[in-house]
């Protein structure tokens, strides 16, 4: 029996790209400001350009990538306007995921949340920052699928896309870190006492302390890329 050759439909290969590319942009692999060599990735990713250029404008709409006449795609970068602007919004976003999802959840979906929560704690022994981070991701992503509001989880999906790159870098900050496991401890004891107030709040919290991490980061990264006078 000989092993037969399934080609990938093209579709599939161009979400496969978008989700390689998403990958590269978060985990900071493709930095802020940076342009999209096709060139370079198609060969670095293995595709002909056209799936890849799929890929970009995909990554585009979800508002990572930003496409400029004459000069190609770009990694988006915020401003501290636009970050602080997109996380006040994220931050109400997740609070009401969490309310709803401490009214909705399933037993079924709340033993998946701890399980991830488990493995996630893991990844944080190990200082496995991309896979604390996607599996970290997953469970924002299952209390939100929780509340059970497929309007909610548009937006959500939308607005997070543009923080997940900033979310990522937050968790390089030792303290920050180890005071985000603690804060997703408190979420799944809420998650588990059914607690709506009790999520809600920690959800707040949770984003607001991002925000805090984010804004001196980029407040760093400012003053360290700036000229520094001369002391002659």
């Amino acid at each position: 029996m000989t092993a037969e050759i399934i080609p990938i439909p093209r579709a599939a290969l161009h979400e496969q790209v978008a989700h390689r590319l998403r990958q590269m942009l978060v985990e900071n692999r493709i930095a802020p400001g940076a342009k999209l060599n096709e060139r370079e990735l198609s060969e670095v990713l293995n595709v002909s350009r056209t799936p890849l250029r799929e890929a970009i404008k995909m990554l585009a709409a979800e508002g990572l990538v930003e496409l400029l006449p004459n000069r190609g795609a770009i990694a988006v970068e915020l401003s501290e306007a636009d970050v602080r602007n997109t996380f006040e919004v994220m931050a109400g976003l997740e609070a009401q995921s969490g309310e709803l999802a401490a009214r909705r959840i399933t037993d079924a979906e709340l033993n998946e949340i701890k399980a991830m929560h488990f493995e996630m704690l893991a990844a944080y022994t190990r200082r496995d920052l991309p896979a604390y981070y996607r599996l970290n991701s997953a469970i924002h992503r299952a209390i939100n699928a929780a509340a059970k509001n497929p309007v909610l989880m548009a937006t959500y999906n939308q607005v997070n896309a543009r923080l997940q790159a900033l979310r990522f870098r937050s968790n390089q900050n030792e303290e920050k870190w180890r005071d985000a496991v603690n804060e997703h401890q408190q979420m799944v004891a809420a998650l588990t006492a059914r607690d709506p107030a009790a999520m809600r709040a920690v959800m707040a919290e949770h984003l607001g302390h991002k925000l805090d991490t984010v804004i001196l980061q980029l407040r760093d990264a400012a003053a360290a890329a700036s000229p520094h006078p001369s002391t002659a």
